[in-house]
Parts: C-alpha cells; sequence; structure tokens
C-alpha cells in the first residue's frame, strides 16, 4: 500500500470539530490506519477499526491524549512530530517511519507511511491534526528478508562452513519472528540418526540432549517428521505423547510447541530437519510455514553442497594419500633393491617402516630352525636398544608364521614377554616375509596410544614386507653367488706365488664388476726343477663358468706338460690341442698366452719364451728403460697352426720381465682414450731407476694406471699382472 497521493484539508464545522460519519465511506472499511487528535495534547477523537486493531483497543480510548494511552511514541519522537504539525500548520510526510508498538508478548516493530495533517476551523484557527499511516512492515520484512536470504546464498555459493550458514539462517528467522526458536538438525549418512547442527537461541543442554536423537515414530517432532518424510507440528509439548521422552529437558528449556520439517535432498534423501520452537502452545500461521518451506529448501541447498564439498575433499584426500603410498612402496622399492647385502636389505626394511609406517618395529628372520632378530628400529636410541636387547628364542607371534604365513593384527601387545609396557606398545602387527611359498621371517610393527595402525598401515606394511621378502632372498642369493665366484677365483689364482733364487715376484689382480662372475685373466709361477722355475700370464675368451673351466684346462694343462720336460713351443702346442678337443657343449673359446721357463744357475737369469696372442712382455732395464719383446705368436684355440717361436731372455740384476693383461692396456681416461701400452711403458719410465724390486715396478705400473683414469673408468674387464726382477 501507498499513502494517499492528495493532501487531505480537515476544517471544523459548526456542528463540532469535525464530523467522523462523514469518513467512515473513506476508511471505514480501509487497511489504513486514520485517527483524529485534538487540541495540543493530541487528545483521540475518533479513529478506524484498523486503528484500533493495530494499536489494540484496550489501550487507545478516545478522549486519552495519545501519549498517554501510548507512551512509547513520545519516546520515538512521534509525538514531537505532532506537536510541530500542531504549532507550525505545515503537513508532514514520512516514509518506511520504524515504530516500537507495546503488546501483550513485547514490543513489536513495525514500519509505516505517515501523513500528518492539521485541523482547521473555518475562521482558520488550527484545533488539531489528523493522521492517517499506511503499514509497510510486511514489504520492509520481505525486503529485509530477501536481501539476508541472497547473502545466505552467497555464503553457500562460496563453501561457507555449514554450521555458520545454519546458524545465520536461524537468527534471520528469530529476528524476522521474534517470538519463535530455530533449530536444524543434521541426518547421518545412514539416515538413522540426527545430529545438532545450529540452535544459537536454544540452551546447550538441549542441544545436547536432542544431539542424536534417532529417526522413528514417536520421537519428538523431528525424529518423527524425518520417519515420516512429511512435516509435524505439536501445538503442545506437554500433552503430545511424541515428546514423552523429552517432555522434562522442553520444559527446562521453556519451550511449549514445535513445528519440525523434514530437509530432503533432490533424490529424495533424509538430510535432516527444520524445526520452530515457541515458548507458549500455540499452532503456525500461514507466514512461519511459508518461512518454514523457503528456508528448509535453502538449508537443503547448503547441507547438499557441503556434503559434495565434504565428499570432494575426501577424495582428494584421498588420492593424496593414494600417490603419498605409491611413492613411499617406489621409493622403498628402490632403497630396498640398492642392498645386496642380506643383513643390510633387513635394517634398511626397518629403517624405512620407521616412523613412516610406525613409530617401533622389528624385523625377525629364521634361521637354522630359530628365530634370530635381524633389525630394529624406533624414534629413540632408548626404544631401539631395548628392542634390540630383548630377542626370546621362541616367540609366538613369529614362530607361527612358518606354519600359516598370514599377517597378525591385534590391538594388544605382542602375546609374549617383552618391554611392551616400558615402550608403551598398545598394539601390534605382525606380517610374515614370504617370498616364493618360503616364510623367510617376519616384520613386527608397535603401535602407541599416539600411534595407532589402522588398515592403510597394515596394507602398506605387507606390500613392504612381500618387496623385502623379494629384496632380501635377491641379496641372499647375490651373496651365494659372489661368495662362489671368488671362491673359485681363489683357486686359480695363487694367493702368494713362491720367489725362485735370485729375484723378486709381484703380481697385481683386479676383477671387473661387482665380483659376480669369475674373470678370465690368470697367472702362475711353480718349480720344474732346483734351478728351473715356469712363469705364465693369459687371458681366456669370455667371463664365468665357461672361463673358469678354460682357465683350469691351460693351467692344469701348462703344468702337466712342463713337468714332463717338454720346452715352451711344446707347451702351447699341447694347449692349443686340449682347447680344441673341448666338448662343444663346453664353449669354444680362445686364450691368449706368455709361458717361458727361467734357469736360476749362473747368477743370471735366463731362458725362452712364447707368446701366443698376448701383449707382448716388456723388458725394463736397470737404469729404467724399457723394451718391447717382439715374439710372435697365434692365438691358442683357434687352430692347429699355431707359428710360434720361441725367444731367447736373460735378466740382469736389476731387470724385469713386465707382462700385462688387456684389462690394463684398455683402461680409459676421463676423455675416453686407452690407457695402452705406451702407458705402461711411460710409468716404467717415470720410476726411473729408483724401481729395484718386483714390488716397485708393479707399483709403477698401477700408479701410473690410477693417475691416468681418475677414478672414472668403467672397465668391465678383469686386470692382471705378473713382474719378476732379477736379484
Amino acid at each position: 500500500m501507498t499513502a494517499p497521493q492528495k493532501s487531505l484539508k480537515w476544517r471544523a464545522s459548526a456542528d463540532g470539530p469535525g464530523r467522523w460519519e462523514d469518513l467512515t465511506s473513506v476508511f471505514g472499511r480501509s487497511t489504513a490506519l486514520f485517527c483524529m487528535l485534538t487540541g495540543p495534547d493530541h487528545v483521540l477523537e475518533a479513529a478506524n477499526p484498523a486503528f484500533f486493531e493495530t494499536v489494540g483497543s484496550d489501550r487507545a480510548r478516545t478522549g486519552v491524549p495519545i501519549a498517554e494511552a501510548m507512551p512509547e511514541l513520545a519516546e520515538q519522537g512521534l509525538i514531537a512530530l505532532m506537536d510541530d504539525v500542531y504549532r507550525t500548520g505545515r503537513a508532514s510526510t514520512t516514509t518506511d517511519a520504524r515504530v516500537m508498538l507495546a503488546g501483550d508478548d513485547g514490543p513489536r516493530e513495525a514500519f509505516f507511511d505517515f501523513i500528518y495533517e492539521p485541523r482547521l476551523e473555518d475562521a482558520g484557527e488550527i484545533v488539531g491534526i489528523t493522521a492517517v499511516g499506511v503499514e509497510t512492515t510486511q514489504g520492509k520484512y520481505a525486503q529485509r528478508l530477501a536481501a539476508e536470504h541472497h547473502a545466505l546464498l552467497e555464503q553457500i555459493a562460496r563453501d561457507r562452513p555449514l554450521e555458520q550458514i545454519l546458524e545465520g539462517m536461524a537468527l534471520i528467522l528469530e529476528e524476522q519472528s521474534p517470538n519463535l526458536i530455530v533449530s536444524v538438525l543434521l541426518a547421518d549418512p545412514d539416515g538413522r540418526h540426527l545430529r545438532h547442527g545450529a540452535g544459537p537461541s536454544l540452551p546447550n543442554f538441549y542441544n545436547e540432549a536432542i544431539d542424536g536423537i534417532s529417526v522413528g515414530e514417536g520421537v519428538g517432532s523431528c525424529g518423527t517428521a524425518a520417519h515420516r518424510r512429511e512435516p509435524v507440528i505439536v501445538t503442545d509439548i506437554r500433552t503430545d505423547p511424541r515428546w514423552r521422552d523429552f517432555r522434562d529437558v522442553a520444559e527446562k528449556a521453556g519451550l511449549a510447541a514445535c513445528w519440525s520439517t523434514p530437509i530432503l535432498g533432490v533424490d529424495g534423501g533424509l538430510l535432516g530437519t527444520f524445526a520452530m520452537y515457541h515458548r507458549r502452545p500455540c499452532g503456525p500461521q500461514d507466514v512461519d510455514l511459508a518461512l518454514s518451506a523457503a528456508f528448509t529448501r535453502t538449508a537443503a541447498l547448503a547441507i547438499e553442497r557441503h556434503r559434495v564439498q565434504q565428499a570432494r575433499v575426501a577424495a582428494e584426500a584421498k588420492e593424496r594419500a593414494a600417490r603419498e603410498d605409491l611413492a613411499f612402496i617406489l621409493e622403498a622399492s628402490t632403497e630396498l633393491a640398492r642392498d645386496l647385502d642380506v643383513d643390510e636389505a633387513l635394517h634398511h626394511l626397518a629403517r624405512l617402516a620407521v616412523p613412516a609406517l610406525a613409530p617401533m618395529c622389528m624385523v625377525d628372520v629364521m634361521c637354522t630352525g630359530r628365530i634370530r632378530r635381524a633389525a630394529t628400529a624406533a624414534r629413540t636410541k632408548i626404544q631401539e636398544d631395548l628392542l634390540a636387547a630383548w630377542c626370546p628364542v621362541e616367540e609366538k607371534a613369529v614362530a607361527r608364521l612358518p606354519v600359516c604365513g598370514t599377517t597378525e593384527v591385534s590391538r594388544r601387545p605382542p602375546p609374549v614377554p617383552g618391554p611392551w609396557h616400558r615402550l608403551g606398545v598398545t598394539g601390534h602387527v605382525c606380517v610374515p616375509l614370504v617370498d616364493r611359498g618360503r616364510v623367510l621371517g617376519a616384520l613386527t610393527l608397535l603401535a602407541t596410544a599416539e600411534r595407532p595402525l589402522d588398515g592403510r598401515i597394515v596394507a602398506l606394511a605387507e606390500e613392504l614386507a612381500r618387496r623385502a621378502a623379494a629384496s632380501a632372498t635377491n641379496a641372499y642369493q647375490y651373496t651365494q653367488r659372489v661368495r662362489l665366484a671368488r671362491d673359485l677365483q681363489a683357486g686359480l689364482l695363487l694367493p702368494d706365488l713362491p720367489e725362485p733364487p735370485g729375484a723378486t715376484v709381484a703380481s697385481f689382480y683386479e676383477p671387473a664388476g661387482e665380483g659376480l662372475e669369475i674373470g678370465g685373466d690368470f697367472y702362475d709361477l711353480f718349480r720344474l726343477d732346483d734351478d728351473c722355475w715356469a712363469f705364465m700370464i693369459g687371458d681366456v675368451c669370455g667371463r664365468g663358468a665357461v672361463a673358469a673351466t678354460m682357465t683350469g684346462l691351460v693351467r692344469h694343462t701348462v703344468r702337466a706338460v712342463a713337468r714332463l720336460g717338454c720346452d715352451p713351443v711344446a707347451v702351447a702346442d699341447a694347449v692349443n690341442v686340449a682347447l680344441l678337443e673341448r666338448a662343444a657343449q663346453h664353449g669354444v673359446g680362445f686364450v691368449t698366452l706368455v709361458y717361458g721357463e727361467l734357469d736360476t744357475s749362473g747368477g743370471r737369469l735366463g731362458g725362452k719364451l712364447i707368446r701366443a696372442g698376448h701383449l707382448s712382455p716388456l723388458h725394463r732395464r736397470a737404469d729404467g728403460t724399457v723394451d718391447p719383446l717382439d715374439v710372435p705368436g697365434m692365438l691358442l684355440g683357434v687352430g692347429s697352426d699355431l707359428h710360434i717361436e720361441p725367444y731367447e731372455i736373460t735378466l740382469g740384476p736389476g731387470e724385469s720381465l713386465v707382462m700385462v693383461t688387456d684389462g690394463i692396456t684398455e683402461a680409459r681416461s676421463a676423455a675416453g682414450t686407452f690407457f695402452g701400452e705406451e702407458g705402461v711403458i711411460e710409468a716404467l719410465i717415470a720410476r726411473g731407476s729408483g724401481a729395484r724390486t718386483a714390488q716397485d715396478v708393479l707399483d709403477a705400473i698401477t700408479g701410473g694406471l690410477c693417475g691416468f683414469t681418475a677414478g672414472c673408468d668403467d672397465s668391465d674387464d678383469d686386470r692382471a699382472a705378473l713382474v719378476i726382477t732379477a736379484t
């Protein structure tokens, strides 16, 4: 409604200050407020029914000054405004004037558009005023409510906390209807219980009492509404049987009526309930039901948005956890694969488990039917020492593993004596280390009150244990292969060479790689008779078991044939025949060889040597000069025609016979160049005449090689050298 557009001029007639009968046709049935006030005291002369209905007929009475009947108007400045119109004779118009009207239930806020007109007698003297008011409260509230509702929708769109949105909604409605108290309950995901969502004006004890109520028939207004999926109106809590279990707490909270509406999602699922309470028994008005329906839809939007947000956050957290778990497993696999020693692999397993999976852990292995504590890890050194010190012979949690091979999970400490109380252990997970069906031992994680174990930790522990078991098996097999290779290599090489009279001898051998395979380089020195000694150095094609058999064949053939009195050429021929007659399944290959015999009688070392495809021997003289020995000869094991010729050699005092394999000459520098025969010769010359013994000569070679490669050489060939120096 709007105020009348035209001003109404009121004049008194001879019959009285104004005739109300003439105005009934205008304001008698109007919803606008109309009253006529007389004199400076503004005595109420007449008013229409709308005025009495709004103000209250028990308060506003004709013949009584308006300030006496409604003293709140003076406090709000309305009487002063009337005084000004009466004094000046000028009409006054106000829009959306806020008026607090007294009532039985307390002050009520209202808004009006007012027109105040002076009442004049025929002589023009002011005898009173006339007031016309149109109430705009509902429109004002509608505007305010729309703005507040828009603000709520903005908060929902911006993903503000659900508690903040619901509480704000409740306060808006309570401000709109001061006699109402609003509460929102949220349904559990299973739809069986209702949890506290918002109730800012309800006492805490009441919110706590209804938090978690069941969804079902007869469970108050909210539980019943959630069960029926329809509004439930209880006008008197004291007499309604549905409030039997909550009547006392409601009375303590001063609640007399409750109207509850279920909050449903777009799929019809239960999201919660929207309740309006009243402090006296009564039913809802139409406006209450309209507000409840509107804000129930808003609450549904907020709750569904919140659930979607929670689901997204949970999905992101799950995805992030999955990525972290995968990264942990991949990193653990990489770390475990680096360990080629069994014990070190198990120690690394313990270090990976703490603190990533648990605050403490133990790793036990089965060894010859008994249990051995292989590794422990904890957050502190004291805890780790306690775990390491206690290792019973029979541990039940581990002893059962060879039988069942399954994970044991318990919320109690291990069922065996141990320092569990001192360590604060509250639970454990025992995961078997199983590889290819064989139980190797167990990984035991220990939980504390601050760090419990969950399903995710158990799954990670099982995967970590599986990979650790495979790594431990691989490490064990690698260790066994290295030990086997070293044992075979030790059998093929003499650890301590004998020294012939009048000579010193030095040897050098460096296997390629990590020692998993047997190398093909070999050397030997042995006595033939009192004054004659045989020596050899060679290289077998290939590596591994085939190379080992060929090396053994060459060495044993040389030793056997040489002792029969054969000369070096005959020895080489016998080795060649033995290689050619090898069975096909033993593989084929060639051998390079330098073999010679030295006579130690007469004060000088002299004799013959042959070279079969090997690097040329070097003759180092006492003054430090070096000469390669140009000795022709073909590889052994390739053909029957060798074309080998013997070479006479004599070593004077301080002179050396130097023999190396191609692993030394083919060593590379950082620039990729070969060390070569030239590098060996330069290293010997650089030492000059200072090399007096065979070891001095050998040190010159190895020192020069180390400086040349500077630690960057990654050759895959063995290296060997043999030096004989005459004294």
